[in-house]
C-alpha cells in the first residue's frame, strides 16, 4: 500500500488500508503536516495542533518505508521519528516527452493582452504560503519606474486569488498584473513557452526552505529561466543548473530588480534557459525517478511480502542535484 501527502489523512488512510490488507506500507511525504498549516495560520488552536503532531509521529512510525521528495523533508521527518533506516529520497521530476521547448503561443499572448511584453509568470496554487502580495508590490515599483514593457501573469487559483485581485485594483496595476485563472494541465507547456521568465515564490520562513516545488522541473524542461524566491534545496538545484536568478523572498525590490535585469539582457535570459533544459534532462527525468520508486516498492515488499529496508544501495539525489550511491 502506498499513500501520499500533502493530504494528511490520506496518509492515515494508507495506514489503515495496509493493516486491513496485511500489506507493507510506503508513505510518501510531499508536505510536512501539521507544521505547514500552523506556519500559515490556517489552524491556530494549540490543542488541535498538538493532536495532529502526535498523529503525524504515529503515522511515520506505522510506515515500513518513507519516501520524501527532498532532503529537507527527510530531515524534518527524522526530527520527529526514529525511522532513519527506512527512508529514501525520490524527488519530483518531469515528463521530458510532454515538456519540450517551443515558440510562444501568439493566441495565448493575445488573449491576455501580453503580445510584445516581457512576461513574468507565476504558475500554480495562489495560497497563503506563497506570499504573492510581493508581485503586486513589485508591479507598483516597476510602474513608478516607467517599465511598461513588463507584465506579470498569474496562472492558477487558490484561497488568496480574490484578495490579490483586490490588492492589484487598489494599487492601480490591473493592466500590469493579469489573472488567467485555473488552466488545464495539457495547456501548461504553452503557458510556460509563452512566458519570458517564471517566478517561484514562497514566504520566507524556515519551513518553506524544505520545499522543492515540482514546477521548477517543468519550467526548466521548457527552457525557461526562473526567478527563485524559495530558500533551501530548491534554490540549490536552480543554482546548480544555472537556471535562474535568486530573489529575496517577500522583497518587492528584489523581484523588480530580477525582472528588470532579465528584461534588459536577452543573452542572459537565453543562456539560463538553455542551461536549465540540459540540467533537468540529466538529473530529473521522470522515467528514471519512476523506476527508482518502483525499485523501492519491490524491495519493501520483499520476496515473501516481508518489509525490507530499501536504503542499502540507493541512488540518492544529493543537495547539489547529482545522483550518488548511498550505502547504509
Amino acid at each position: 500500500v502506498i499513500a501520499t501527502s500533502p493530504q494528511f489523512f490520506c496518509g492515515w488512510a494508507g495506514v489503515w488500508a495496509s493493516r486491513l490488507r496485511r500489506a507493507p506500507f510506503i508513505l510518501e511525504i510531499r508536505d510536512i503536516w501539521p507544521e505547514s498549516i500552523g506556519t500559515v495560520g490556517a489552524i491556530r488552536n494549540r490543542a488541535i495542533l498538538k493532536t495532529l503532531e502526535w498523529l503525524e509521529k504515529r503515522m511515520y512510525l506505522a510506515a515500513d518505508h518513507i519516501v520524501t521528495v527532498g532532503e529537507g523533508y527527510r530531515d524534518r521527518v527524522l526530527e520527529r521519528a526514529d525511522v532513519g533506516e527506512h527512508t529514501s529520497v525520490v524527488t519530483n521530476g518531469v515528463d521530458m516527452a510532454q515538456f519540450i521547448p517551443r515558440a510562444a503561443d501568439p493566441e495565448l499572448l493575445a488573449q491576455y493582452g501580453l503580445a510584445g511584453k516581457f512576461v513574468c509568470s507565476y504558475v500554480g496554487t495562489i495560497g497563503m504560503a506563497h506570499g504573492l502580495e510581493v508581485v503586486i508590490d513589485a508591479a507598483q515599483l516597476l510602474r513608478s519606474r516607467g517599465r511598461d514593457d513588463i507584465r506579470f501573469l498569474f496562472v492558477g487559483d487558490g484561497s488568496q486569488r480574490a484578495a490579490l485581485e483586490q490588492r492589484a485594483a487598489a494599487a492601480g496595476v490591473t493592466d500590469m498584473v493579469v489573472f488567467a485563472g485555473r488552466q488545464s494541465k495539457n495547456r501548461m507547456p504553452a503557458v510556460l513557452a509563452s512566458s519570458s521568465v517564471c517566478l517561484v515564490h514562497l514566504r520566507g520562513c524556515e519551513l518553506f526552505g524544505t520545499v522543492i516545488p515540482s514546477k521548477i522541473f517543468e519550467t526548466m524542461a521548457m527552457q525557461r529561466p526562473m526567478i527563485m524566491g524559495v530558500r533551501g534545496e530548491a534554490r540549490e538545484i536552480v543554482a546548480s543548473a544555472n537556471a535562474g536568478l535568486d530573489m529575496e523572498p517577500d522583497s518587492a525590490e528584489s523581484l523588480a530588480g530580477c525582472v528588470t535585469r532579465l528584461a534588459d539582457d536577452p543573452l542572459l535570459l537565453s543562456q539560463l534557459g538553455t542551461s536549465a533544459r540540459s540540467y533537468v534532462e540529466q538529473f530529473y527525468n521522470r522515467d528514471v525517478l519512476a523506476a527508482r520508486m518502483l525499485a523501492i516498492a519491490e524491495q519493501v515488499g520483499g520476496p515473501a511480502g516481508t518489509p525490507t529496508p530499501a536504503t542499502e544501495m540507493d541512488l540518492v539525489p544529493t543537495r547539489g542535484g547529482k545522483l550518488e550511491i548511498a550505502s547504509k
